[in-house]
């Protein structure tokens, strides 16, 4: 389906922009035929590598691919636009009132410019954001506990070793006592991977690294790369959880699976199976990649989801679609009953569409306070610290 509906927005582009072009025949055959391939990126990737979400290729051409792939979704956009006008004004006058060529050339530039853009915004160090959260009955060996959110790092062929290794000297700069990790660490299998997520293992806090599993795991050999995180100093959590303690108080943080782990045969997200065991009194962090069980995760009682996976609509403008899809959570703070949710951005994004328009990476930064101190919305806007 995704293939048939790029392959219609590639057909309407080379049609509506090159075909009408002053040029030889061949020349716009050409460039019909690299529209086409631009657009059918994700399709030639899974025909070539097996999975759509691992383009293997050098760095500079991967960039190159989603600068194209952008280009051709934006100006298709413009020019939707474009013809929509053309049509409303013609009916309106009753006589057809196409417009000049320039307005056509005008949208392909603006959308080359504003994909460069978005493509430079996606591939850069993430923003720092500072959050103050608000817990009720937070023990007070805790009052002031600092949680490093990480999630949605894509490693990849864009987002590769020097990358992981800047983000992790970012992160353990700022000393948090623990960090927490919710899901798609990588895009590619284990044996074209290992030397871009090795820098992982250097990330350090008072408490650990916790990680849980994001969708993108599954796609890539699930059981190889859980065995890596933790060979790596990660602590995973799949339908588990850990008590951190400090002077006889306590502190849950726990982790589940992701939705599409059954469609591999593998363990679904269980709440109750993650909290088995727990104090009862202690409040509960937990990592869950989708945000879309939120109300189900407020009701058995956790105190903050921490979540990722939407990558903040990625463009502004999308965060409604987007939205229908993830039951209206997209990006930052929400209060879901008595739980706060938190939809990061994402520290990076898929390779498949490294594109950001208005909507940042970001690298996270949580201070916990007990109830009646400074809450998210004391914290607005939260700090950023770019890179």
């Amino acid at each position: 389906m995704f293939a048939a509906v790029m392959g219609i927005i590639g057909a309407y582009v080379a049609l509506r922009v090159v075909g009408p072009l002053s040029l030889p025949v061949w020349s716009r055959i050409l460039l019909g035929i690299a529209v086409l391939l631009l657009a059918e990126n994700h399709l030639l990737t899974k025909l070539a590598y097996g999975n759509m979400f691992s383009l293997e290729l050098p760095r500079a051409v991967v960039i190159a691919v989603n600068l194209g792939f952008g280009a051709v979704l934006l100006t298709a956009a413009f020019h939707v636009v474009l013809d929509l006008f053309v049509l409303l004004r013609s009916a309106l006058l009753w006589q057809w009132r196409p417009l000049p060529a320039s307005w056509s050339g005008g949208a392909v530039v603006l959308a080359l410019a504003l994909a460069a853009l978005g493509v430079a915004n996606a591939v850069r160090q993430p923003a720092q954001k500072e959050l103050a959260f608000e817990i009720d009955d937070l023990p007070a060996p805790f009052h002031g506990y600092s949680v490093v959110h990480l999630t949605d790092l894509h490693l990849s062929r864009l987002f590769h070793r020097p990358f992981a290794e800047e983000l992790v000297d970012r992160v353990n700069a700022l000393e948090a006592d623990v960090i927490l990790i919710s899901g798609d660490l990588i895009d590619g299998y284990l044996d074209v991977r290992r030397a871009d997520v090795a820098p992982l293992e250097g990330l350090t806090a008072r408490d650990g690294v916790f990680v849980s599993p994001g969708n993108h795991e599954y796609y890539f050999g699930f059981e190889s790369w859980w065995e890596t995180y933790q060979s790596l100093g990660m602590r995973p959590l799949a339908n588990a959880h850990t008590t951190i303690e400090r002077d006889g108080e306590a502190l849950v943080v726990a982790g589940v699976t992701d939705l599409r782990a059954a469609a591999f045969g593998l363990p679904a997200p269980d709440i109750d199976r993650a909290l088995d065991g727990a104090p009862d009194e202690a409040p509960v962090l937990l990592l869950n990649h989708q945000p879309r069980q939120a109300r189900a995760m407020a009701a058995r009682g956790v105190d903050v989801h921490l979540a990722g996976h939407t990558h903040g609509g990625m463009v502004v403008g999308l965060a409604s679609l987007v939205a229908r899809f993830n039951e209206g959570f997209v990006s930052g703070h929400y209060e879901v009953g008595d739980m706060q949710l938190y939809v990061s951005n994402g520290t990076a994004l898929w390779p498949g569409f490294a594109l950001r328009l208005g909507v940042p990476s970001e690298l996270t930064r949580i201070t916990l306070q007990p109830r009646g101190g400074a809450g998210p919305e004391s914290a607005s806007p939260a700090a950023e610290v770019g890179s």
